[in-house]
């Protein structure tokens, strides 16, 4: 293993780092394994359909020349391991002077020794075998996991959350990989039993039988115990993947949670869903004491029977004969020690097995729901015909029925009609994603598409649309022209190196939407399916967007949009209304307003809202001519909802802008020197030795340590009751045939079970101490870290993606649930002391073992810490290459239809094996490591054996007393064992208590400010007035980032309709917010969250019913919900349903209610029209914010929207940020951002009034933009 020697000194001189560990083999990467793998699978599903395929039988067929190969070594490793104990006889007869031949203890010794250095040498390559067929098989199935994950049809996504899929990876995978220790357990448990019974039968003679009795009825009494664990393991995940899919879904909508102070709430909900996974794993832990303590127990039961059974069949024992005995047993104790761990392990394995191979068989999108028609055959890009599609299969109510469409190549084909239509699910069914009842989709050429709400991967923004094609300089800087993405960059810190936060967390709505559609242009595909792509930005931006993007960059693509905005539509070559699953009008604008019917009815809504906006026709004139001013986001910025690192820089910087090329430079460098000042900064990891500080916070987390000295006590009784066992019967008996015993056979009987059972008894007691020790501390920790998080800024989650804190509450919780009690108390502390018990009966014999001793100790500490140096930083390193995986994982799962859009599902795929490697590389080391320390331990206490061999056999006969000769050979047969073993449980205790730190470090995260300050509370009736006034306010994101406000002043009345207002998501850098006079800084969040609402850009979707979502809380009747779904005119869409309140409403198949952004935006509607409805409820109704809350729905809808308004919250101080300008000009009061400052604050009737206004030049735009639909040649746009 000397090839590791060159990682290990760099380990020894500094922190490793993931760059320092060389690739894997070929064989040993991801891609390999799972290639192999994913074959197997799939021949076993071909061979035989209609049975289910088992996918241990295709996991054997998969890697059973790497578990052969180890059998060998197994094997040879059992067959060795007896040679000690059978000679054990001869060796004590030797030294009472029966010499049966010359040189005979020479000859004895050197074969003690040979046995032991092969048995060092063939353990050492078991252990690296299963090691790395572990990781082999966790790498295949993680792969394959992945790729199911982004094939799984919509029927199939329902009944798996990604945090159940998130557990199959992080949970059951791991448990299917670690099986890999115990695969040879189940043949060599039987060779192992006949080899210890022919030793046993040479020494005790036919007793050897009720030895054979005794080991069954050992083995059988842990059946039932093995299924009850088998249900309790079961039941302990099905807990945690409720728990895990409720926090995926805290965390993704942490922001609403704290925005509508409904934090403690769902805190409290966690908690009750972790006593219920604790229940389980109390069951678990407890029932694994009382299989720990049969087992410990069996190896003194099993001796005992045999004794007995001996002297009362008159057998005569002798020293040789029962130290022979007694080694034989130790060896035994080890399999049958670990049974009880192979069946629990094999009850886990399976569950987990039945786990991923039930996900690995739900069904996958339909292969036939598009047909390809190669690009160069036809005319035609999309052809449907007779489409029926719903989301639904049991539904009889189709989603889309009766489809008919034939679109030309080249074409732009507008998709419009009323809220709940079908429109997405149209896109969905070009896309292939809906089930197909019957017809035929055709499609000839590839396919951008752009959802309705953005999906956006982690990374920059430059990665975002780039999508995995090569970088072309030209190509990416007209797509960031024609998505109008160009200042947006420039005011960005970063540029196009910025990183994204968490699903966009750092984009407005409108730069996300932007970056959506870069990406798509840039894939340069044949056919574009836009789903509502206007709908988050601005008039202007929108126009220019349309105008550059649809009508020039697409020009000569095939175009299908879908849009709610009207003026678009005389542009497009077709025009398709949906109304109910059904195209009902199909042609060019003019044909369809002639007919009249539903296409009219949109149009004239929206030819009301532009009347009503009354604007003088002068003032249309006069600004006619003057420069368009984009405030793209800038009608009131959206800082209550997302932070938008934009929002806020200085013209100034941009004016002295050096050439492009030279500036292209300075950024890169200055990237790679500001990269702290990016939103999210990589993974933080602790460097060097793990602090005894965790050690002792973990040891101080049950019961204040009190348990710790208790277990160590009992570990010390049951080690001294051990030997003293032992020494009794080999004291006892006659050294040789014929001498007299030392006592009466009953005497030495009854004795031998006293010492015996009293040393059970104490390992009973140890077993029940550390499991309610490691109860206790795991349930501590876990509520620490949980308050913690939930009382952490939103900047925390703003800069922290998902996947981390996932990956501490599910790995690293597991770990502290299962493992660490464990590894402690069973691993570390019994083998501390069982070691130090080897030693002392060693140099009570022979006291110049000592003079060996001391220095092979100092060797094994220096080689101990030159090797930690290493394991402790390739351990962090694994720990930090997990989250990637799982990030990665949730990200797709959720941006499946768009990875599928674009035909990337390939590109993903690697990217997944990829962080896979990255995960196995310093994985394969630290298993390697550890090995390699173990090897080195080992072959030293071979010497030391040798050595104490040499001596036993030089001393002349009659110096030393064999039987006591023997009882420490007994016990030095057992130090090379008893060393690694130590030493690995405190490398693997060392490591696992990594989790510990890492979950210490998210208990360390600073607070927001407090909930309450109790000395200074609002009145119960504050708000009363509802008037907002800032006062020279400055705010930032984050300490590092720049002003995103700059000094802001100005004062909204109550209870008029205005723009803007502050949740203190993010604290004041200076000035103040005053609300009804009362300064908002000096009160508790949860007084300040609680007395406003919001309704965001990005509403929450809960999972569970309709009525969940309507009502979180559970505080109104169904009357009341029934109610305000009637005044969102949502009630007769949910009362068709069957299940009508109680109908799921999972994110994954919302679809199947309606479309999802009307449905999401609407449903805020109500929850918040619950909320405010006639003054009883416990949120006060005089402050509402509405963050682009009518985004995504048709102009009809936003007019009922906007009557809601002016009706259920005539006494509300309503601030609105909307891009739409009918919605906000129907305000008391418009306020005008630019750069962070106020540019305008006046009525609307004012602003138009002002001929230099701002607002007026906006209006005028939409305006002229809106009347020109008459005249469609106004929309042909010269490319040139």
């Amino acid at each position: 293993m000397s090839w590791l020697s060159p990682l290990l000194s760099i380990g020894a001189k500094r922190p490793l780092e993931l760059r320092d560990v060389p690739l894997l083999a070929p064989n040993d990467r991801a891609k390999t394994t799972y290639k192999i793998l994913n074959m197997n699978w799939e021949r076993m599903k071909a061979e035989n359909p209609v049975k289910q395929p088992s996918l241990a039988i295709a996991l054997f067929r998969s890697f059973w020349k790497a578990a052969a190969l180890n059998a060998v070594f197994a094997g040879l490793n059992t067959l060795v391991s007896y040679v000690g104990p059978y000679l054990i006889s001869y060796f004590v007869d030797y030294l009472s002077g029966n010499i049966a031949f010359p040189h005979e203890g020479y000859i004895l010794a050197t074969i003690f020794f040979s046995a032991k250095l092969i048995e060092t040498l063939t353990t050492r390559q078991w252990y690296l075998g299963v090691d790395i067929l572990g990781m082999h098989v966790r790498s295949a199935l993680t792969a394959m996991v992945y790729r199911k994950g982004l094939r799984l049809s919509s029927t199939a996504r329902q009944s798996h959350t990604s945090g159940e899929i998130v557990n199959y990876m992080a949970v059951d995978v791991q448990r299917v990989g670690d099986y890999s220790w115990y695969l040879h357990d189940i043949w060599m448990l039987p060779l192992q039993i006949v080899l210890a019974l022919a030793i046993l039968y040479k020494n005790v003679g036919i007793a050897s039988i009720a030895t054979l009795v005794a080991t069954i009825i050992s083995i059988i009494v842990t059946i039932p115990l093995a299924k009850m664990q088998e249900e309790y393991q079961d039941n302990l995940m099905t807990a945690k993947d409720e728990r895990m899919r409720k926090t995926s879904e805290c965390l993704k909508n942490m922001r609403i949670l704290k925005l509508q102070a409904w934090e403690d709430r769902y805190r409290l909900k966690l908690e009750e869903m972790r006593s219920v996974e604790f229940k389980w794993l109390q069951k678990a832990l407890y029932s694994q004491a009382f299989i720990t303590f049969i087992f410990w127990g069996s190896p003194i039961f099993v001796a005992v029977i045999t004794f007995a059974t001996s002297i009362l069949l008159g057998g005569q024992l002798t020293a040789g004969s029962v130290l022979s005995a007694l080694a034989t047993f130790r060896i035994l104790q080890e399999p049958l020690r670990n049974f009880p761990d192979l069946v629990s392990m094999i009850a886990q394995t399976k569950v987990s097995l039945d786990r991923i191979s039930g996900f690995l068989l739900e069904e996958e999108l339909q292969g036939d729901a598009t047909i390809a028609v190669p690009h160069g055959l036809t005319s035609t890009a999309i052809e449907i015909k007779d489409g029926e599609f719903c989301w639904d299969p049991f539904s009889s109510r189709h989603t889309l029925s009766a489809i008919q469409l034939q679109v030309q190549k080249g074409m732009r084909v507008a998709v419009c009609g009323v809220v709940g239509s079908g429109k997405s699910s149209f896109l969905s069914c070009i896309l292939g994603e809906i089930p197909k009842i019957s017809g035929e989709v055709k499609i000839s050429g590839s396919t951008a598409y752009v959802s309705q709400s953005a999906w956006i991967q982690s990374g920059n923004i430059e990665e975002n649309i780039l999508f995995g094609s090569p970088m072309d300089k030209q190509k990416y800087k007209n797509v960031l022209h024609a998505c109008s993405l160009k200042k947006d960059l420039e005011l960005f810190s970063h540029g196009d190196q910025t990183i994204i936060g968490d699903r966009g967390i750092n984009l407005s709505g409108g730069q996300k939407q932007r970056v959506q559609l870069a990406r798509a242009l840039y894939q340069d595909a044949d056919i574009y399916l836009l789903d509502d792509p206007f709908s988050a930005v601005d008039a202007h931006t929108g126009t220019e967007l349309f105008m550059e993007y649809i009508l020039t960059a697409l020009a000569s693509k095939t175009v299908v949009f879908v849009t709610h905005q009207v003026e678009f539509l005389p542009a497009a070559d077709l025009i398709l209304v949906l109304k109910e699953g059904h195209i009902i009008q199909a042609g060019k604008y003019e044909d369809l307003l002639l007919a009249g019917t539903d296409f009219s009815v949109l149009v004239s809504a929206h030819n009301e809202a532009i009347e009503s906006m009354d604007i003088a026709e002068s003032s249309s004139e006069d600004s006619a001519g003057t420069d368009h001013i984009s405030i793209s986001g800038g009608i009131g910025k959206r800082l209550t909802s997302s932070p938008s690192i934009a929002d806020g820089m200085n013209n100034e910087s941009l004016e002295n802008a050096p050439s492009p090329d030279i500036k292209a430079i300075k950024e890169k460098k200055k990237a790679k020197r500001a990269r702290k000042k990016q939103l999210v900064q990589e993974e933080e990891r602790e460097r060097g030795r793990v602090s005894f500080k965790v050690y002792l916070s973990y040891m101080a987390a049950a019961y204040k340590g009190t348990l710790i000295p208790l277990i160590i006590l009992a570990q010390t009784a049951f080690q001294v009751l051990q030997i003293a066992s032992n020494w009794w019967m080999a004291w006892a008996n006659p050294q040789t045939e014929g001498d007299k015993p030392k006592t009466s056979s009953m005497v030495l009987l009854v004795v031998y079970m006293i010492l015996a059972f009293g040393s059970s008894f104490f390992v009973f007691v140890r077993a029940v101490l550390v499991a309610t020790f490691g109860l206790a501390a795991a349930q501590k920790l876990f509520v620490k870290m949980l308050r913690t998080v939930f009382r952490a800024p939103m900047s925390f989650f703003d800069s922290t993606p998902a996947g981390r804190i996932l990956n501490r509450v599910s790995v690293d919780q597991s770990v502290v649930d299962l493992d660490i009690p464990f590894r402690l108390g069973h691993g570390f502390a019994s083998t501390t002391i069982q070691l130090l018990g080897i030693v002392g009966v060693m140099t009570k014999v022979t006291w110049q073992v000592l003079l060996l001793f001391i220095p092979m100790a100092i060797a094994c500490w220096w080689m101990q810490k030159y090797y930690m140096a290493s394991s402790r930083e390739l351990v962090r390193i694994v720990s930090i290459q997990k989250s990637p995986i799982i990030h990665l994982f949730g990200e797709s799962i959720a941006g499946a239809a768009t990875i599928r859009g674009f035909g990337q599902e390939k590109r993903f795929m690697k990217r997944n094996l990829y962080l896979l490697d990255c995960f196995s590389r310093p994985y394969f080391y630290s298993l390697a490591a550890i090995e390699w320390l173990c090897l080195r331990m080992e072959l030293l206490s071979t010497f030391v054996f040798a050595f104490c061999m040499a001596l036993l056999v030089s001393f002349p006969h009659g110096t030393i007393d064999p039987s006591m000769a023997g009882l420490a050979v007994t016990y030095g047969l057992n130090l090379n064992a008893r060393l690694s073993r130590w030493i690995l449980s405190f490398c693997k205790l060392e490591n696992k208590i990594i989790s510990i730190e890492r979950i210490d470090q998210y208990c360390q995260i600073p607070s927001e400010a407090p909930p309450v300050v109790e000395n200074s509370r609002p009145p119960p009736s504050w708000p009363n007035n509802g008037e907002i006034e800032l006062i020279n306010l400055k705010a930032r994101y984050k300490e590092s980032l720049p002003m995103v406000l700059h000094g802001i002043t100005c004062i909204f009345p109550g209870g008029k309709k205005i723009g803007i207002a502050l949740f203190r998501l993010i604290e004041p850098a200076d000035g103040k917010i005053l609300v009804d006079n009362l300064d908002i800084s000096t009160i508790g969040l949860h007084d300040l969250r609680s007395r406003l609402s919001i309704i965001p850009q990005d509403p929450a979707l809960f999972e569970g019913t309709i009525r969940i979502n309507l009502d979180p809380l559970e505080e109104h009747t169904d009357h009341e919900v029934w109610q305000a779904l009637d005044k969102c005119q949502l009630g007769d869409v949910i009362r068709h349903k069957v299940q009508k309140l109680d109908t799921p409403a999972l994110a994954s198949h919302i679809l199947w209610l309606c479309s999802l952004g009307e449905w999401r935006q609407l449903e805020c509607w109500t929850a918040a029209t619950c909320f405010f409805r006639e003054g009883f409820y416990w949120k006060q109704a005089k402050i509402l914010v509405l963050d682009e809350a009518t985004a995504s729905v048709d102009t009809a809808t936003d007019n009922l929207i906007q009557k809601i308004i002016r009706t259920e919250f005539e006494d509300c101080t309503v601030c609105t940020i909307a891009h739409r300008i009918p919605t906000v000009i129907d305000s008391d009061l418009v306020l005008v951002l630019s750069d962070g400052r106020v540019a305008e604050f006046d009525s609307p009737q004012r602003l138009l009034e002002d001929k230099s206004s701002m607002f007026l030049k906006l209006v005028s735009e939409y305006s002229t933009r809106s009347s020109s639909m008459s005249d469609t040649g106004n929309w042909k746009h010269d490319p040139m």
